[in-house]
């Protein structure tokens, strides 16, 4: 299996709450680190939620490991953002047949 081509810099964010004073939360993000990744397309399809028609996209993306617990490896409920687009990561693994990377199965959703 060939080796992926890191040519995309996108950041990893992870969502921090914060106290809104009320009793409730608000839910920022931060940004953990910049990373190169590969990006290829998965599939998509078109929803509905809350009545509005919203576009689901599903990329791999493809990014250098980071050993288990460091704050650099993507985990499910981060993001990856590049500029104003924002990829939701729901899942992680190891790359097959190439050591040392590893595969973020992520939806991008925007409003159709």
């Amino acid at each position: 299996m060939s080796l992926p081509r890191l040519g995309r810099l996108m950041y990893l964010e992870t969502p921090v709450r914060q106290p809104d004073g009320a009793g409730g939360y608000i839910e920022n993000w931060i940004q953990l680190g910049a990373m190169w990744c590969e990006v290829l397309l998965r599939s998509g399809g078109e929803s509905v939620l809350g009545g509005a028609a919203v576009s689901t996209v599903r990329y791999k993306i493809t990014v250098r490991s980071a050993p288990v617990g460091h704050p650099e490896r993507p985990i499910a409920g981060q993001r990856f953002r590049d500029g104003s687009r924002l990829f939701t990561v729901r899942a992680v693994g190891e790359r097959a047949g190439v050591a040392g990377f590893l595969v973020c199965f992520v939806d991008e959703e925007v409003a159709a």
